[in-house]
């Protein structure tokens, strides 16, 4: 049995089936019946087919050319089957033989009645035969009407009206010779030319407005006439007023848009002919009208003549005059010929109105008052005709067409405006942004649909649309050049940082359990909103990115817009990548049809077609989504036998791969880089045996290289990928499995033994380092080092990598590579530190930074939150971290370099240490710390920080190292202490080692504390001794505090590893990824960067667990512990507030002073603790001081605090439970109360707390600061001062409970009840004089001399003021005449 015909079989194959078909013999399965002509009917469908004859296509007997057209024979009417017609038969006697009676049709016939209709003759003429109507008679040659009647409606309705007013026969006036050019037909009805009634003789023919359709009666018309002829009969029957009153009234009760419909319907047909005369008369509303003339009988002569002139007559209006030749201009239209016209001309903007942005075809914004040529195209628009460009709504419109040209054209506009916005080219010519207006319109998922196009071109705009919005210029250059850095190859995820708000409202077990299932269920249109890579995923991208590219084969540059949206897709985070892996179909169809292992040679210039040649964008979208795990990589190394490619693209020099030369270095270096990656997991360490000879050779070829000038950018990047290759394939060679005991399962399942020993690599080094010493004879030329690019980094890591493995050798003599590091110091890198021109790169990093150039974070223009990029504000310059002239690369790796050496040979620590002294780096290391904002936290911002923040950490461990052996001197050692500090507040994640590396080294050793032997403490008691005044016991001063913190340094570091723990999983990431340990890689995708690993506050976090513990365990926290750690943190936030107050610079005083006020708010013993009283009491100190005191604000929002008047209500009623009046807890309590801050927190003490100020026994001596800040300026609230006045009277308040409040109360209810000011409210007033009237008549002499008397603070006399002897004469007067007439003590003032 043969077999039916398979997808994909040509016609050969056919054809081939067609012979064995006809030589088996067999008989068909399907009978084929001929069926007959139409003229012979079915006479022949008795007959058999031919029994032998058989349809057989025969490909040599068809001709080359196809047969002529010739026209087939006039059609004929077949008949029914069955009954065909005789041609002999005679029609008319077969419709009588077929009809039976002439009853069957006249029966039904019935007249209509015609007796009362008005019988029209036509129009009286001067020839024998009335004109026949033409439709070209009567035209109106003007615009038409708002109703939008074609000419033909309009010329048949113009007629009828004409028509209608013909009166009957009886009263036509014969006329056989009428004048030329007169009117025919006048309206025989006389009409008044004054205001009349509309009752008049003429005004009732009949009724307008009932017609009598739809009554049920017999004779319909009649009852409407009987109706009408009521109505006329009241109508007369009233006088004129009474009408015209009746119809206000109506008119006042019925909808407006009722009359207007029943006045048009009561139009009579005069009224409409006098209308349709009024129109035609040469003063009427249009007066362009062309060659018109009123509807009149001509004759036929008259007729045709003017149909012959009426085409050539000029049109003004038109920029040309139509012919009667041209096709369909013999009716002039106006309206449909408007486009034609002349543009009207363009306005000049003369105010500051904003106008609506227009671009140009190449989307350039165009300024609103340029005036381009027609011919550009850019005018065919509806609004603002006169202005070139379009608008984004037009080009909106234009992609909604019909006609797949303007489809494709609009896609390739806002492509154009979109690649313009995302690089800063509009600036701030426009208000908003550009990119998040399209969104907003629905952009992202215009550009879905039209990829579901059928059309190619389409398809193809809309892909290079979506390339253009999603990926930004310049990223992927970015990340590419620097990939050969201090771990350049780990990225942060470019996905959004910031969670949804709904999210963020929601309490986290809520969040979990919604995020799991539900998320998926989401619409993509919210998700776009959050998150612009999320929603495209979930529109199934994935699946038509992959239709496109195997079944439609596109262009090449339709594929290589594919592969960069697939590239950022995989850069979004791991999930993207995974799913991009995980696409049916997608990366098969990728590796088969773009990374072939054999393909035609390609010679330079345009590629027809990139399937089936190599593509290095391919081989980079395995490299990204091999960083993303090294699941993946395993998965890609494995299931696409991407080790044969590897060896295919990388054995071969690009010279000799068949393809254009600048393709073949890029595939060649993405194939290095993609091997640098898996080898980054411990894998593809096999190729290193079978490509060793490839990479001999192209070693030996790097000197020859690096000699030719200029150097090629894409050579150097090849050598830097070679060298990052070798380099993590030495790490390899030098790493061993790490205990299982202390990993997951996963990481012990995947921590395989590597396959690359060290007798494999060491003999690598011979050849990298005279490469090194290559580019380092051309520091002093700047040109040429700029143009070296990664080269000179790339050999240094190398070097790094070797020693750091040849020193974990255990089988191996440490005299040998001790003797090379010594060798390779005193050759090499020692004579570089004394050269001239590695001082200018150290003095170029302040130059470069991103931390001391806040300007160059800045995010770009267009950026967006729900779609990240590295864009960033100018673009990369010269001058930036990743610019051409950045020194950090090379700086970087040269530190690194040496804390590896130092590391290893401690007799080198002193000799390398020397380069911490280079005055560019001293000058780089002051602006760090110097105090300033910190950089807004972007994707650009993190990326260039965590390179700056490499630098940092490896010049502060250097010289650690040093500080070990030899000591450093003082003010170096404060300065990088300084930097290990801002540097610990500001690592991002991904860099826990780096943080914890800082917490056990650097941050508390003593090498960095200088001030320690140099008379710190000493200073300090001093220094407090100018401030306050007064001595103070020397063993609790501030000196004696800083001594014993010094001493405790060891006790202070366990505390804070403690109570600043980092994530366990993410630390040891970060441990495996800067020790080289290969096998414990998970990914080269670094977290999130949210925020810093450490809050700004980091110094005071044990105190702030301590406070969330105590608040969540009912039983409270044991004391052992809350003292213990309560008074390392107090002593480290006094040595950091002494010695190192730039590191709290970022924290605000009033946040320092809510983290004070926990200690008292743990327990209701830990303020009692001495040391603990001791500290607190330095550090309310050090906020009260003179310089910091101005700046303390609890009226703005604080960090880690949703409150501040809610915080100190807490700890009012703290106060009021546990305090049992200690002065310490006391003098926090009022520190809050100065009169400069919020009248809310005087009001919760003397509203809602009277109880405590019994318990506020401070003396004014240990104030801690001074009484005029309570007392000045006046209080001017005047339900605190009631308050005061009430506390005052009631004795809530006396000297002797709280001698601070009470002089504070005194004083501003004496300026209060003795103030005159003319402004005040009445019901100020009114409390003034009541208030001074009952201090009149207070029974308590004491507190009556105090408040009347009262005259300045004195914080030195026991009640805390001065009185006055006696009141001045201008409060004597006025307490006189307010308080005339009142008794005092039962006595009559007169």
């Amino acid at each position: 049995m043969l077999s039916r015909p398979k997808p994909g079989e040509s016609e050969v194959d056919l054809l081939r089936f067609q012979r064995q078909f006809l030589a088996a013999g067999a008989a068909p399965a399907v009978q084929l019946v001929k069926k007959g002509s139409r003229r012979g009917g079915d006479a022949n469908r008795d007959q058999s087919p031919p029994e032998d004859h058989r349809d057989v296509v025969m490909l040599d007997n068809l001709p080359d050319l196809p047969p002529a057209l010739v026209p087939a024979p006039p059609k004929r009417a077949r008949s029914s089957p069955g009954q065909p017609l005789a041609e002999h038969e005679d029609p008319e006697e077969r419709l009588n033989r077929h009809d039976q009676h002439i009853t069957a049709v006249l029966t039904k016939i019935i007249e209509r009645d015609t007796s009362s209709v008005a019988v029209n003759l036509p129009v009286p003429s001067g020839v024998a035969f009335p004109p026949v109507f033409h439709r070209s008679q009567g035209r109106q040659r003007k615009p038409a009407t708002s109703g939008k009647k074609s000419i033909f409606a309009q010329e048949i309705a113009a007629r009828r009206v004409t028509e209608a007013t013909v009166p009957p026969v009886k009263e036509v006036v014969s006329s056989l010779d009428p004048p030329e050019g007169s009117v025919a037909c006048e309206s025989f009805i006389p009409r008044e030319q004054d205001c009349q009634l509309p009752w008049g003789n003429n005004s009732f023919q009949g009724p307008h407005l009932v017609t009598g359709k739809g009554l049920g009666g017999q004779e319909p018309e009649q009852e409407a006439q009987t109706i009408h002829e009521e109505n006329i009969a009241r109508l007369q029957a009233m006088t004129p007023e009474e009408i015209l009153q009746e119809q206000q009234r109506l008119l006042a009760q019925l909808d407006p848009s009722l009359v207007a419909f029943l006045r048009s319907r009561s139009h009579t047909p005069e009224q409409a002919e006098e209308k349709a005369t009024e129109e035609l008369r040469p003063g009427g509303p249009f007066a362009e009208v062309i060659g018109e003339k009123p509807v009149m009988p001509t004759s036929a002569n008259e007729s045709r003549q003017e149909d012959e002139l009426q085409p050539g007559v000029p049109v003004p209006a038109l920029p040309m005059a139509p012919h009667k030749e041209w096709l369909h201009m013999d009716t002039v239209e106006l309206e449909k010929l408007h486009w034609t016209q002349d543009l009207p001309p363009l306005r000049r903007q003369q105010t500051q109105e904003r106008m609506q942005a227009r671009f140009s075809l190449q989307g350039e914004l165009l300024a609103p008052d340029v005036d381009l040529p027609t011919h550009l195209g850019l005018h065919h628009h509806g609004e603002e005709a006169e202005r070139a460009g379009y608008s984004l709504q037009e080009l909106f419109h234009l992609t909604r067409s019909q006609v797949s040209q303007q489809r494709v054209l609009a896609l390739h506009v806002l492509a154009q405006i979109i690649g313009r916005a995302q690089a800063g080219e509009f600036g701030d010519r426009l208000v908003g942004s550009v990119l998040r207006l399209l969104l907003d319109a629905g952009f992202l998922f215009l550009l879905r649909f039209s990829l579901d196009d059928r059309v190619d071109g389409v398809i193809a705009a809309a892909i290079q649309a979506l390339r253009a919005l999603l990926v930004a210029p310049g990223n992927e250059e970015l990340l590419d050049s620097t990939f050969s850095w201090y771990h350049g190859a780990l990225v942060f995820p470019l996905m959004p940082s910031q969670e949804d708000k709904d999210d963020d409202e929601e309490p986290p077990a809520e969040k979990a359990k919604r995020k799991s299932p539900e998320e998926e269920n989401r619409p993509p249109s919210d998700l776009a909103r959050y998150d612009v890579i999320k929603g495209l995923l979930a529109t199934n991208l994935l699946p038509r990115l992959r239709y496109v590219l195997e079944v439609t084969c596109p262009g090449p540059s339709v594929v290589l817009d594919i592969l960069a949206v697939l590239v950022r897709l995989a850069r979004h985070s791991l999930e993207s990548a995974t799913r991009v892996l995980e696409c049916p179909r997608l990366l098969e169809t990728i590796v088969r049809e773009f990374l072939p292992t054999s393909w035609s040679p390609v010679g330079v210039g345009p590629t027809p077609s990139l399937h089936k040649v190599p593509c290095a964008a391919a081989m980079k979208l395995l490299r990204v989504l091999a960083s993303a795990g090294r699941n993946i990589a395993a998965r890609l190394l494995s299931s696409f036998d991407l080790r044969s490619r590897l060896c295919r693209f990388i054995a071969e020099v690009p010279q000799e791969m068949a393809l254009p030369l600048e393709e073949a270095e890029t595939l060649n270096t993405e194939a290095f880089r993609l091997w640098a990656v898996a080898a980054s997991y411990g894998q593809g360490g096999d190729l290193y045996r079978e490509l060793y000879p490839v990479l001999m050779q192209a070693l030996q070829a790097v000197p020859k290289e690096l000699s030719t000038h200029p150097c090629q950018p894409l050579a150097m990047q090849r050598i830097a990928s070679l060298l990052t290759v070798l380099t993590q394939l030495t790490l390899a060679a030098g790493s061993t499995a790490p205990k299982s005991s202390s990993e997951s399962a996963e990481a012990s399942l995947s921590a395989t033994p590597s396959l690359i020993t060290w007798t494999q690599v060491s003999g690598l080094q011979p050849l990298v380092e005279p490469c090194l010493r290559q580019t380092l004879e051309l520091l002093p030329r700047p040109e040429i080092w700029n143009a070296l690019g990664p080269v000179p980094t790339a050999c240094l890591l190398f070097l790094d990598a070797y020693y750091r493995s040849w020193s974990q050798q255990p089988g191996l003599c440490p005299g040998d590579w001790l003797q090379d590091m010594e060798r390779l110091s005193e050759e090499l890198l020692l004579p570089l530190l004394s050269q001239p021109s590695l001082g200018s790169l150290w003095a170029s990093l302040g130059r470069c930074s991103p931390l001391c150039n806040l300007q160059s974070c800045a995010p770009a223009p267009e950026a967006l939150p729900s779609l990240v990029s590295l864009g960033c504000t100018g673009g990369c310059p010269l001058l930036s971290l990743p610019g051409s002239a950045s020194p950090f690369a090379f700086l970087t790796a040269l530190l690194s370099l040496f804390n590896t050496l130092a590391r290893i040979h401690k007799a080198l620590c002193g000799q390398l240490a020397a380069v911490l002294a280079a005055p560019g780096l001293q000058n780089y290391f002051l602006q760090c710390v110097a105090p300033r904002a910190a950089p807004q936290l972007t994707a650009f911002s993190a990326w260039a920080l965590r390179h700056e923040h490499h630098l940092q950490y490896l010049a502060v461990t250097l010289a650690q190292r040093a500080a070990t052996f030899q000591p450093m001197p003082a003010t170096n050692a404060a300065l990088l202490h300084g930097v290990a500090l801002a540097l610990l507040s500001r690592l991002l994640p991904g860099s826990e080692h780096l943080a914890h590396e800082l917490l056990l080294s650097c941050v508390f050793r003593l090498e960095f504390l200088p001030e320690r032997a140099s008379g710190g403490p000493e200073a300090a008691d001093f220094s407090d001794q100018l401030s306050i005044g007064s001595s103070r016991n020397s063993g609790c001063g501030r000196g004696a505090l800083l001594a014993q913190a010094c001493q405790d340094l060891p006790s202070i570091r366990s505390c804070y590893l403690t109570h600043c723990p980092l994530a366990q999983a993410s630390l040891l990431a970060s441990q495996a990824l800067y020790r080289g340990e290969l096998q414990r890689v998970p990914a080269l995708l670094l977290p999130l960067p949210k925020e810093p690993l450490l809050p700004t506050d980091w110094p005071f976090l044990p105190l702030i667990r301590l406070y969330h513990q105590a608040s969540d365990t009912p039983s409270g926290v044991p004391l052992a512990d809350t003292v213990g750690t309560a008074r390392r943190a107090l002593q480290w936030v006094l040595v950091l507030e002494s010695w190192r107050p730039q590191a709290l610079w970022a924290v605000p005083p009033a946040a320092r002073l809510a983290r004070l006020m926990c200690v008292f708010l743990v327990d209701s013993d830990l303020f009692r603790e001495t040391p603990v009283q001791h500290l607190v009491a330095a550090l309310l100190s050090r906020l009260c001081q003179s310089e910091v005191l101005p700046n303390l604000n609890l009226d703005c929002p604080l960090p880690g605090l949703t409150s501040f008047p809610d915080l100190y209500a807490n700890f009012l009623e703290h106060f009021e439970a546990v305090s049992f009046g200690d002065h310490l807890f006391g003098a926090l309590v009022l520190f809050p109360l100065q009169r400069r801050f919020s009248v809310t927190l005087r009001l919760a003490l003397f509203g809602e707390h009277v109880g405590a100020l019994r318990a506020l026994g401070l003396p004014l001596s240990q104030l801690p600061v001074s009484l005029e800040c309570y007392t000045g300026p006046p209080e001017d609230n005047l339900a605190l001062l009631q308050l005061y006045f009430r506390v005052l009277v009631t004795r809530a308040l006396r000297p002797c409970w709280c001698p601070v409040l009470y002089a504070v109360a005194v004083a501003h209810v004496n300026t209060f009840i003795f103030s005159q000011d003319p402004k005040s409210s009445d019901e100020v007033k009114a409390a003034r004089r009541s208030m001074l009237q009952k201090t009149w008549l207070l029974a308590d002499e004491g507190l009556r001399q105090h408040l009347l008397h009262y005259k300045l603070p004195n914080s030195t006399l026991p009640e805390g003021f001065e009185l006055y002897p006696q009141l001045p004469p201008l409060r004597q007067q006025y307490l006189q005449r307010l308080t005339s007439g009142i008794p005092q003590n039962g006595k009559s003032e007169t």
